[in-house]
């Protein structure tokens, strides 16, 4: 079964639709044409037969008493008037109160009776008799076609004397309207040809926008989330154009952040195995060189122990950092919040702090709040996430330098004298096993500021880290804020 396509469908009920409307119009205009065809000629005939019947009406009520004519009242200048309009018109017929025709040609001198008239002419005679000026087609027959008639009164005073009949064919009247008809008949042809070539482009600019948007809904099915319906219209075709590019583009955001977090996964992959890689081939080698007895000696043989002994403790913390950062990744691992003060939980991080910072003869110079910072969080975990920072402050700063750890009520800063972080570089120090080249080498696994940056999003705290080159790095905390990571190249 063949598709029928929306323009066809639109194209034939603008068709149908126009086909209806003409033939409604036909019947309407044959009917309005022929009632206006009517009525003129009735308004003519009227006109006409007034005119004459009032002539006469003056030529009898100036005749003298007594005289012949329409029931005695008239004279010779009625009868000559009367002679004169049936002369002049071959419809017209004047009849007397005793239904006498006194008009000229073959009725003329003829006597009338009701029983002879018509039944509509019969209605006729006696409405003119009773003053009226009523139609009839009922003398068709008698007049051998068909016509319409007339009757108007003939005045003798206040009393009706007479009445003048006009008649006149309504042949033509039908010819009038047979030509109305196919003039209508024409101008409704071109019409329907001009509103046929108008439905055809009003289709095709009503189903245009369908197509393309068919077309991108393909690509779309395709994987083509680039694909675009480039439609600009301030109807419903334009928001559902809208709607699908909008779409589109969140669909292409999706495919790249999917791109992005399998090249993340690619990478973390690369990353743990380059990690690994390192501490295992060491473990290998010196396992071979104590089980081969190239190492003998028993002071080599304990270096070699406390060695594998180091790259053990060194495993042991990345597997134990890598699980801490699944942990705060996933939602459903649960925070313990309870009411704590940032402010202490701020002072123990600073006492583990020193005792990293006198191995090489650190300051930590600190500004706490007078009073104390309610909080709603985990204490152990809002510890780890100073402590990683505090950490991180004391191992890439040089010896005998001071870190400024300024706490208020609505935050924290920890600013170190280190060798600071280019900017190409501050955009990556949030993202796992990513380090500064200034600061790598120096320990760690690269996971500390992840976790950190893990923790304060669970706690809804802000975190942003500030530095330059030879300027020391500065992080700040802000608390209760929307996590962000924000970076700049100065350093307050």
């Amino acid at each position: 079964m063949m598709k029928r396509s929306i323009a066809l469908r639109l194209m034939a009920f603008f068709a149908a639709a126009l086909l209806l409307f003409a033939l409604v119009i036909a019947v309407v205009f044959r009917g309005l044409f022929t009632t206006a065809v009517l009525n003129n000629k009735k308004a003519e005939m009227l006109a006409r037969a007034s005119a004459l019947a009032d002539t006469l009406s003056s030529q009898m009520n100036s005749a003298s008493p007594g005289g012949r004519g329409m029931g005695g009242p008239g004279g010779s200048g009625y009868g000559a008037a009367v002679h004169l309009v049936t002369q002049s018109f071959d419809n017209v017929w004047v009849l007397d109160e005793h239904l006498e025709v006194l008009s000229a040609g073959r009725m003329m001198g003829s006597r009338l009776s009701y029983d002879s008239l018509p039944p509509d002419a019969e209605r006729l005679v006696r409405e003119v008799f009773e003053g009226g000026k009523p139609f009839s087609y009922g003398f068709s027959e008698m007049m051998g076609y068909p016509a319409l008639t007339l009757g108007v009164p003939i005045t003798q005073g206040s009393r009706v004397a007479g009445a003048l009949l006009i008649h006149d064919a309504i042949a033509g009247m039908d010819e009038a309207t047979a030509q109305g008809q196919r003039l209508l008949l024409y101008a409704g042809a071109g019409a329907m040809a001009l509103s046929a070539l108008l439905a055809m482009a009003l289709s095709l600019n009503f189903t245009r926008p369908i197509r393309r948007m068919k077309t991108v809904a393909g690509q779309l099915a395709q994987g083509d989330y680039s694909a675009r319906t480039g439609i600009s219209r301030r109807d419903e075709f334009g928001q559902l154009a809208q709607s699908i590019d909008c779409l589109s583009l969140r669909l292409q955001e999706a495919q790249a952040a999917s791109e992005q977090a399998e090249q993340q996964r690619r990478d973390f992959l690369a990353k743990v195995s380059h990690e690994l890689r390192t501490p295992v081939t060491v473990l290998r080698g010196s396992l071979e060189a104590l089980r081969d007895g190239v190492v003998s000696e028993p002071g080599m043989v304990r270096a070699y122990h406390e060695q594998m002994l180091s790259e053990t403790q060194g495993l042991q913390r990345l597997v134990n950092d890598l699980l801490e950062l699944t942990r705060l990744q996933n939602t459903d691992f649960p925070i313990e919040r309870t009411d704590i003060a940032l402010d202490e939980v701020f002072k123990d991080a600073l006492r583990s702090a020193r005792q990293l910072a006198q191995e090489k003869n650190i300051t930590i110079t600190e500004r706490l709040p007078a009073q104390a910072v309610p909080y709603s969080g985990d204490y152990a975990r809002m510890r780890q996430m100073l402590l990683i920072v505090l950490d991180n402050a004391v191992k890439f700063s040089p010896e005998n330098s001071t870190i400024y750890a300024i706490m208020d009520t609505v935050g924290l800063s920890i600013t170190d004298e280190g060798p600071g972080i280019a900017p190409e570089d501050l955009p990556h120090l949030f993202e796992r096993f990513r380090q500064s080249p200034a600061t790598a080498g120096k320990g760690g696994s690269g996971l500390g500021l992840a976790i950190a940056r893990q923790i304060a999003l669970r706690h809804d705290i802000g975190i942003a880290l500030d530095s330059a080159p030879g300027k020391g790095t500065t992080v700040r905390f802000a608390w209760g804020m929307a996590p962000q990571a924000a970076h700049s190249t100065q350093v307050n």
